[in-house]
């Protein structure tokens, strides 16, 4: 079963938070509901999220301190940030925003439609990192129990391994690609755009290793780290 991605939901207002979950429940993703900055941050502290939703007028901590608390946490600087807003202040206000490390700036009221298309984006890149890092956790283990063993039966089995992996990793490497060109169909965001590439690059590492495995060709030291 795909687990499903979890979306930071972070607003003061009730009202806010449940328009959001109506607008991104078609999604089928884990909706997390924060009502301030503290209690995002302590979310973050356990939970692992796709991207994060975040109002910037709040009372106590706002938005943009709790972007900056994000981005210093080497745990969370990488999770994409769209910021939420009721108020424009014009190109000063936003490019607060993006210097915050906000991938995106939206001001309400914002069309459902281009929220969602945007969220579903860093979801469905998530998604494939994930997939990537499950698919590099599984060769590693393979590969260091298959060292620990021989017998007339290992070549047969590390061969049938490695043609299954080399199959789940070409089902992710086309979902990547598919990914990538809609990105470059759309006027999409430069973030996601780098996100993209970057898993293609980490998804060409690990073709290599899987190719550098194959008998004759190499070891399993050429398998690269994935982070």
């Amino acid at each position: 079963m795909v687990q499903k991605a979890k979306i930071l939901l972070v607003d003061d207002r009730p009202e806010n938070l449940l328009a959001l979950e109506a607008i991104l429940s078609a999604l089928d993703q884990t909706l997390v509901r924060a009502s301030s900055g503290e209690e995002a941050l302590k979310a973050l502290l356990t939970d692992d999220f796709a991207v994060i939703l975040l109002d910037v007028q709040m009372p106590g901590m706002d938005g943009f301190e709790t972007a900056a608390h994000i981005k210093r946490r080497e745990r969370t600087r990488d999770i994409p940030i769209i910021f939420l807003t009721a108020i424009n202040h014009g190109p000063h206000h936003t490019f607060r925003g993006y210097a915050a490390g906000a991938v995106d700036y939206i001001s309400k009221p914002f069309d459902p439609w281009v929220l969602r298309a945007k969220v579903s984006v860093f979801v469905d890149l998530y998604m494939k990192n994930c997939q990537l890092k499950e698919q590099a956790a599984l060769l590693r283990l393979q590969l260091e129990g298959g060292g620990r063993e021989s017998g007339a039966g290992d070549g047969k089995e590390s061969a049938g391994l490695l043609a299954e992996l080399s199959a789940r990793l070409a089902a992710v490497e086309e979902q990547a690609e598919a990914l990538s060109k809609q990105l470059d169909d759309e006027s999409a965001d430069a973030a996601a755009v780098a996100t993209a590439a970057h898993l293609e690059r980490k998804l060409t590492g690990l073709r290599r290793a899987l190719d550098a495995l194959e008998p004759g060709t190499g070891s399993a030291s050429s398998l690269p780290a994935q982070g």
